[in-house]
This record gives C-alpha cells, structure tokens and sequence, in this order.
C-alpha cells in the first residue's frame, strides 16, 4: 500500500474480492467490480497484492518429510513465434514450476489402511530444469533435517547434501498416487485454476500467480483470510532478526 495513489478502500475491496474466493478473480472482473476505468492499475494492484502473498509464505521453511515434483505449466507465447516453437519437455510453451509439499504418513488402527496428511505447500517457478535451480530452490525452502522423496529425476542428484536423507522411487502410475501423491494434487488443481480463471499468464508473472494458489492453500482451513492478508500487509519484511 506504501506509496500508491490508491486510496485504502481500493486496497481493501481489491483484497476482499481476492480472498472471497477458493479460485481466485480475473482483472477485467476485479475491474467490473471496483468501477475502475482503467485495467492496467487493476492488474497492477492485484500483482502487489499477490506479491505481498508470496513475501508472507517465504517467511516460512517446509521441514519433515517433504515431497517433490515438478509441473509443467503452459504460458503465454507471442503467436508469430508459434512455429518455432519446441514441444513436449522444454518447450517455450511450458515454464518449469517445483512443487514442495510438508506429508505426513498416517496409518489407521482400526483398518491398516495407509494414507498421507498434508500440511504446508511451496509451488516455485525454476529458471531452468538443471539442477542449479533444483539446489538452489531446496537451499531456501527445506530445513536441513527435512526427509524428501521424489522420482529418479537426474536433476535430483545433489538435493540429499541440503537436508537430511532424500529417498528416491522411480516414476509411475503408483508414484504419482502414493509416494508423491499430494505434489501432484497441488499441480493439477493449480492447473485447473488458472485455466479456468485467467486466459493468458506470461513467465514473468507465473510465479506471482503461483503465490496466491499457494498463500490460499496453505491457509485452506482458515476464515480470515481477508484479515491475514491486512496483516502481512503492514509486516517490516526488510527486518531480519538477529
């Protein structure tokens, strides 16, 4: 809110309508809402407002056991590049998104039936698909002590030097349901988020996106979500303490 020409109310009503809902709100609709003539200042103030979400959730560390993937999520390409483009893995459609979630294994007395609970999510887009980014990523988002499973993934080999055992299993249909079930579910229901939200997003705003899925998920058992965003709005995030 520090140095913007809009006044409180605009602030306040822009994150009402932003943590009223599950899925989220498109700017031309936040436009419609506000009465605002003009889309750039709309899609402006929702981008701090996400940005504020995702400086809020990078207070936090994942720790215990921690599984992680990586999604592929599509974007927006200029249309006269459309031939050139590559496709599949590596593609300039596709911006590489680590998805790190806290799972917890659970084990009912009465049955002996295996499940997994989950706490805390951190969806990240990566810069690269190398492991630089990979190691850069467990680096800022993992305690030292943290468990991790993931696939097979040779981008993966130097993540075990960051916390303290990284147990690997190899990729398939079992995988994706039980080792690294609650990654994937994140990575889908994000997709259909914002397919069903925003028409277009580029690469330089995914991860702004990517906060505001991840700042509503980690607080999906919350009814104060319009509160808890006022609150981190007036947090000294330049303050570290000692």
């Amino acid at each position: 809110m520090e140095h913007s020409h809009l006044s409180f109310r605009v602030w306040y009503l822009a994150i009402l309508f932003m943590t009223a809902t599950k899925k989220g709100i498109s700017a031309c609709e936040m436009q419609r809402q506000l009465g605002y003539k003009r889309y750039k200042t709309v899609w402006s103030l929702m981008h701090r407002i996400r940005t504020l979400m995702g400086k809020r959730d990078d207070l936090y560390s994942l720790t215990g056991m921690i599984e992680f993937d990586e999604g592929f999520f599509k974007i927006a390409t200029p249309e006269k590049e459309h031939q050139r483009l590559k496709r599949g893995k590596g593609s300039q459609r596709l911006e590489n998104v680590g998805v790190m979630v806290e799972s917890t294994p659970l084990v009912d007395i009465n049955t002996g039936i295996e499940s997994k609970h989950c706490r805390y999510f951190k969806l990240i887009a990566l810069d690269t698909q190398k492991s630089e980014s990979i190691n850069t990523l467990f680096q800022n988002s993992v305690t030292s002590d943290s468990v991790v499973f993931t696939d097979q993934g040779n981008n993966y080999q130097d993540i075990h030097k960051f916390v303290d055992m990284h147990i690997t299993e190899k990729s398939s249909k079992n995988t994706t349901k039980t080792t690294l079930k609650w990654a994937h579910i994140a990575i889908s229901n994000a997709k259909r988020t914002f397919l069903g939200v925003y028409h277009k997003m580029s690469s330089d705003y995914l991860q702004n996106y990517l906060n505001e899925f991840a700042y509503k998920l980690n607080r999906r058992n919350f009814a104060d979500l319009f509160e808890r965003v006022i609150i981190a709005a007036v947090f000294p995030y330049w303050y570290e303490s000692a």
